[in-house]
């Protein structure tokens, strides 16, 4: 049986944790309204760049977005996204420019979703993680795949418009299985990347085909990446990861084979662990676990009973 603790199962997949942001979108196409929130005192934005924002150290230890008023931001009119609106009744802009802009006092740094993420708020990271998608499709959709024209921003940054021929652009979200495969021993199944670095172990995952369920989607993923064929599976949760436009649904499924052939092409090693074999290399080095960000290393934690190891220079 796969092992569901309180210690793994009650926390939040990371980057899914209740911010508190209403996104608000019936204002996104109110121009009048959008105006007057940006103009507002109490409004907050950020500048997102290359998937970055800047994070700052508070005085009492914790880690902030770094944040100003509206009538304080760098100039930008095309690229100013609405994110939402806090219970409060801030409302929270995000600004995207070609680089972060500086800071005086120096104490400020940039960081991306894998650092910050760990880091930041619910808020803050509901927020950093609503402005990198839309900054990633931003830079990527910049002519209309309908006739080719250029397209402008619409819908405060939800929305890019074909001016020629109408056409209306949306961002893209690309759903993917992610998935902790057992066996009928209980080990589970982790394999390795051909670009990462050696010992860099995690779960398998791959991309929803057209026309294709998620279920088969597990089922196909794994047997092409490393021979095993998959009988049950089972929906776990799902996590927003804008590397650049993912939507990773994650699934516990159990192995009907154990027997493992790598294709070579995107898996380069994979290998069954028990919980003392993987306990053993996770203190000896040999295996380094998945990001601690990543639904990867939750759905690894409800199969190992608590929390991964982690090291200062994951």
């Amino acid at each position: 049986m796969t092992t569901w603790t309180d210690d793994t199962a009650d926390r939040p997949i990371s980057l899914t944790a209740p911010g508190g942001i209403d996104r608000a979108a019936h204002h996104r196409l109110d121009e009048a309204w959008l105006a007057a929130a940006w103009s507002h005192p109490t409004t907050r934005c950020f500048v997102v760049s290359g998937g970055q924002v800047l994070i700052d150290e508070t005085p009492d230890g914790r880690t902030e977005l770094v944040m100003t008023p509206s009538f304080e931001a760098p100039l930008t009119e095309a690229h100013r996204y609405f994110l939402g609106i806090d219970e409060e009744g801030v409302a929270y802009f995000a600004l995207q420019k070609d680089a972060l802009p500086g800071r005086i006092d120096q104490s400020a740094r940039p960081a991306g979703l894998r650092e910050a993420g760990l880091l930041l708020s619910a808020r803050d990271t509901a927020l950093m993680v609503h402005a990198v998608g839309l900054e990633n499709w931003q830079r990527t959709h910049r002519f209309c795949s309908r006739c080719g024209e250029r397209t402008v921003i619409a819908a405060a940054g939800h929305i890019r418009r074909c001016q020629a021929c109408g056409a209306e652009h949306y961002p893209r979200t690309d759903p993917a299985v992610i998935m902790a495969v057992t066996d009928a021993e209980d080990r589970i199944l982790l394999g390795r990347q051909v670009h990462w670095p050696e010992g860099r172990f995690s779960t398998l995952a791959g991309f929803v085909e057209p026309g294709e369920s998620i279920e088969q989607a597990v089922r196909r993923e794994v047997a092409e990446e490393v021979g095993v064929t998959i009988g049950g599976v089972e929906y776990v949760a799902s996590q927003p990861w804008p590397f650049p436009s993912s939507l990773m649904l994650g699934f516990m499924a159990r192995a009907t084979s154990t027997d493992i052939q790598v294709d070579g092409d995107e898996i380069s090693e994979a290998r069954w662990f028990s919980r003392q074999e993987l306990h053993e290399a996770f203190e000896s080095g040999q295996v380094l676990p998945p990001y601690g960000i990543s639904i990867a290393a939750r759905l690894i934690e409800m199969w190992y009973g608590k929390p991964l190891p982690t090291r200062a220079s994951f």
